[in-house]
């Protein structure tokens, strides 16, 4: 009987997940303080394979086989105590182990207990040459977060004949290959179906290649208990829908325009008004009191057309913007602003006003081409760049952002003062205290104009009083859950920064 693979339109159950991040040295300091504090290794591998062994029977309780991948080190023992939970429950087992010919020589700890459990049980094994995958899952228990440097030999054999089957594939704690602090593919890995990861999430499964290859997210605590946590260093923390309700409570009665904050829109050079126009909506959208755009002059009537509730104001150059940022409460200043001179001028306005800023698109690509920020370092902004901008900022490649997203959104934060918001899958925001890692977005939001929507939420959010660290990582959340839960109805193919507008409402609402 052939298994259905999980649909890559699926959209990740992240409210299941909990709010901290760590790096894999975090995730090991945790497991040794587990056994440390009386819960012995052995009995954790178990939990963690039960864990797991449970979580596959959920989704497919009809698999009748399964095939099995170890490697030698504890991620092959979390593989050894499924197999053999498989058996024991009658389905057909296929064990296929990478390592030495000797194998069991080069197992030690946890994971050698396991491997004799496994010979108590009459589990039958094999070595890894090649042979055809024969269950109707597959497990991924090859490399675990300890892989250092890219994959070779017969494990990466095994993960590309694993990646041309259409077998579902489960992998535990992590899929090999995939570098469990940066999301970085380490030559090849896993693309699995679901992957169940233990003790603490690593920040690799959720940014840059990580939700690409990660596929259904499930976490499981294997019943460490809260003094564990509270010993051990976190390395960032996830936004969730929680945030919404704590960072937005309801309204009070007696609000009023005026007191839930005025958002002036600064951008649309000739050809790129469309881009103000989105910043505006989206900022409505989201709770903004009052918005104002300043754009060119010929924009104004298709604005007020598409936007009649924004107030559209024409200007010519900085000295023209001054009397509007002074009514303003938060400048968003970038959408379609352009790289000329008319677009400077009111960058360099907008700056000289020491009024919280959104700066995002052309207000990046003029400051990285100015070198104005070095002048500006520690000010009152987010900065909101793509990895192409962002690379431009630090004067480094694409890749070398890429290679380590933390450590970018950092260093942008170190260089340039405010809030860095690293954008891409799994965006970063640190304000110099604390990483926050947004779970949410899809695909579908590779298409013009949803940076436009991303700044005006951003600065509807500082309008009605959250600081600027606070709206930056919710003003990401509420992006790509807005994206979410379009793709959810109508697919990831297709979908433009205007679709999310209806639902930043609702979740802005909490509902």
């Amino acid at each position: 009987m052939k298994l259905e693979k999980v649909s890559r339109e699926y959209v990740m159950p992240h409210s299941v997940l909990p709010a901290s991040l760590y790096t894999a040295e975090q995730t090991r300091a945790l497991d040794q303080t587990a056994i440390n504090s009386g819960v012995p290794g052995f009995k954790l591998m178990q939990r963690a394979g039960h864990a797991a062994f449970d979580r596959l029977r959920h989704r497919w309780p009809e698999a009748c086989s399964v095939t099995v991948l170890c490697g030698g080190g504890n991620n092959g023992g979390d593989g050894f105590v499924v197999a053999v939970l498989a058996q024991r429950l009658g389905m057909q087992v296929q064990l296929l182990c990478i390592g030495p010919e000797d194998f069991s020589s080069g197992l030690t700890g946890e994971a050698l207990q396991a491997w004799n459990w496994l010979l108590e049980e009459q589990v039958p094994y094999q070595h890894y040459a090649g042979q055809p995958f024969v269950g109707e899952l597959v497990i991924d228990a090859l490399l675990g977060t300890g892989i250092a440097g890219t994959v070779r030999g017969d494990f990466q054999r095994a993960i590309n004949q694993l990646n041309r089957t259409d077998t579902p594939v489960v992998a535990l704690d992590i899929p090999s290959g995939l570098c469990s602090d940066t999301g970085a593919v380490m030559g090849v890995a896993v693309r699995a179906d679901m992957t169940v990861t233990f003790i603490g999430v690593k920040r690799g499964l959720l940014t840059h290649q990580g939700p690409e290859y990660v596929g259904e997210l499930l976490f499981d605590s294997l019943r460490v208990s809260d003094d564990v946590y509270e010993s051990v260093e976190v390395a960032g923390f996830i936004t969730g829908a929680d945030d919404v309700s704590h960072l937005l409570p309801p309204r009070e009665e007696t609000a009023h325009k005026g007191s839930c904050g005025h958002v002036l829109v600064v951008g649309g050079d000739t050809g790129m008004g469309g881009a103000v126009i989105m910043a505006a909506q989206a900022a409505g959208r989201c709770g903004a009191g009052l918005v104002t755009v300043a754009t060119r002059t010929a924009h104004l009537a298709p604005l007020l057309t598409r936007c009649p509730e924004a107030m559209a104001v024409g200007v010519r150059s900085g000295a023209e913007l001054d009397r509007y940022i002074q009514r303003a409460d938060v400048l968003v200043v970038g959408p379609g602003l352009g790289k000329h001179a008319w677009g400077e001028q009111l960058l360099m306005a907008a700056l000289k006003s020491e009024k919280p800023l959104v700066l995002d698109a052309d207000a990046l690509n003029l400051l990285g081409q100015r070198g104005v920020f070095g002048q500006l370092k520690g000010g009152n902004w987010v900065v909101t760049p793509h990895p192409g901008e962002a690379a431009r900022l630090l004067d480094c490649s694409v890749a070398d952002v890429q290679a380590d997203r933390f450590a970018a959104v950092v260093a942008l934060q170190s260089a340039f003062g405010g809030v860095a918001l690293l954008k891409g899958p799994g965006s970063l925001s640190f304000d110099g205290d604390a990483i926050h890692l947004n779970p949410t977005g899809n695909p579908g939001m590779a298409s013009g104009g949803m940076g436009d929507v991303l700044s005006g939420v951003i600065g509807a959010l500082i309008a009605q009083g959250l600081s600027s660290g606070d709206a930056a990582r919710l003003g990401a959340w509420l992006h790509g859950a807005a994206a979410d839960r379009n793709a959810e109805q109508k697919g990831t193919r297709g979908m433009q920064a205007t679709d999310l507008l209806a639902q930043l409402r609702l979740l802005v609402n909490g509902l």
